[in-house]
């Protein structure tokens, strides 16, 4: 029973622990105003009492009416020490491990699936060639359902894509890059329609900007998605202040979704608060709708059934949980998921990086220059305190940013292999690891910069002008 002191409160969430006090601060003022009898309202605010000491004890802070801790996906990494807990969700991602995240507890907690070498060796027989490197080396290592869309490709039956970006800042990093180059591979791979959505309108809610400029940084950031080399014909970039208005279909899904999800339920989830706007807590079925094949008629041909596969970073998948979950109530097919790790911060795996400092990633902005500085100066390194002791007892690959760079963007397998075992053998010094990761950004940042300066606004506006693309359905 909710209101029993005999209730194991420790099982309980920060965000259901906040949940139950206020119930209970509810029910306290519920009999007092009722004037009920004094034992009855000493039991409660007793159990009042226990249960804000156990929020007090699950968060290091007091109850505070209206302000609930964020909506922590809390995992604990094998040891009973607070600190030694990841916290994930939609805006923030912190670990005090090193490494970064445990993505096999986070796979078990949010109940996705592992990507295996089955996965991977059935994708590569249906596509007919060695899967990407980011599948290879666990970048992309969880999913939903992907099976069900190797079965509805192997079966000649259509499925699409669908990815997004929340446009913070005009200008992105490199971090940002990783699920449009996985999704372009899959593009090309499966030969299948894309939508990308940017979601001006959730960062207008969110952070202190104008809706002006919210679509400004749309526009920008879709110059640098369309430099990754996504083929017109084939792929649809929309932003929500601008597609919204114009798409009956894509409005009448947010309104589906919106129905049934309940304000307990968007509250659990995501975290919100009676003092969030309206806005926030009506954004989650706006992320939602691009899940179904219905909100873009003019590609699909008014086409319902048409599966979709959303490539992610997993702090994502929170809003598809929801979208799955409602799917069959309105008639739709649940999305698919594939989901990546967090992409490290120059300064350690321990947080995402931020697009307000300027050191915490390489920006696509960044010069030559800057990428060497910002390498040597802030990228964490897993080497020795000296020299000697780095040639006695090697570094460690493990945590070392220089070396999670590179397997994010050194294609070469035998290249990456040989790099770790020299490093790992102390072999290979830091500032020579530093050296080869910027050999390769530099010209990775500078090809991207030239791709970007032929994206002209005309480029943009094709992109971003609902249509009709090269498929028949």
């Amino acid at each position: 029973m909710a209101n029993s002191p005999d209730c194991d409160l420790k099982s309980l969430s920060p965000l259901q622990l906040f949940e139950r006090v206020t119930e209970q601060g509810e029910k306290v003022r519920a009999l007092k105003a009722g004037k009920a009898p004094k034992d009855e309202i000493d039991a409660a605010v007793r159990m009042l009492l226990s249960l804000k000491l156990s929020y007090k004890t699950a968060t290091g802070q007091d109850y505070q009416a209206g302000l609930p801790p964020k909506d922590l996906v809390l995992i604990n990494n094998g040891t009973t020490k607070e600190e030694d807990e990841d916290l994930v969700d939609p805006w923030n991602v912190q670990t005090s491990n090193a490494k970064g995240v445990d993505y096999d507890k986070l796979i078990v907690r949010f109940g996705s699936s592992k990507i295996d070498t089955d996965l991977i060796n059935r994708i590569e027989r249906a596509i007919g060639q060695k899967p990407h490197h980011f599948l290879r080396r666990g970048i992309f290592f969880s999913h939903r359902d992907m099976d069900q869309i190797l079965d509805a490709y192997e079966n000649k039956k259509p499925f699409y894509l669908y990815t997004g970006r929340g446009p913070s800042s005009q200008a992105m990093h490199v971090g940002h890059l990783i699920p449009f180059l996985f999704t372009k591979w899959l593009q090309e791979v499966f030969d299948v329609p894309l939508v990308i959505q940017l979601t001006d309108d959730e960062k207008y809610l969110w952070k202190d900007m104008t809706v002006e400029k919210a679509y400004e940084y749309a526009r920008e950031n879709a110059k640098d998605i369309i430099a990754c080399g996504f083929d017109i014909n084939k792929t649809f970039i929309f932003s929500d202040l601008d597609y919204l208005g114009t798409s009956a279909g894509f409005y009448k899904n947010i309104v589906k979704v919106q129905k049934h999800v309940t304000f307990n339920q968007v509250k659990g989830i995501f975290g919100f608060t009676d003092s969030d706007c309206i806005g926030k807590i009506s954004f989650p079925a706006i992320q939602a709708a691009p899940s179904f094949s219905s909100s873009f008629p003019q590609i699909f041909n008014g086409k319902e059934n048409i599966q979709c596969l959303i490539p992610c970073a997993i702090d994502q998948d929170p809003y598809f949980r929801m979208t799955r979950d409602v799917a069959p109530r309105i008639g739709q097919p649940k999305p698919a998921l594939l989901h990546s790790v967090f992409f490290p911060a120059l300064q350690g795996a321990q947080t995402k990086m931020s697009a307000s400092d300027p050191n915490s990633s390489i920006f696509l902005t960044d010069t030559p220059k800057q990428i060497k500085t910002k390498i040597n100066k802030h990228a964490f390194s897993g080497g020795r305190d000296t020299i000697e002791e780095h040639r006695k007892y090697g570094g460690n690959c493990d945590v070392d940013v220089s070396f999670m760079y590179l397997t994010f963007f050194l294609e070469d397998d035998d290249r990456l292999e040989q790099l770790k075992q020299a490093y790992t053998s102390g072999e290979l010094l830091t500032g020579e690891l530093k050296k080869v990761l910027i050999e390769t950004m530099q010209p990775l940042v500078a090809a991207h910069q030239e791709r970007r300066k032929q994206v002209t606004d005309e480029i943009v506006k094709q992109f971003m002008t609902p249509r009709k693309l090269a498929f028949e359905f």
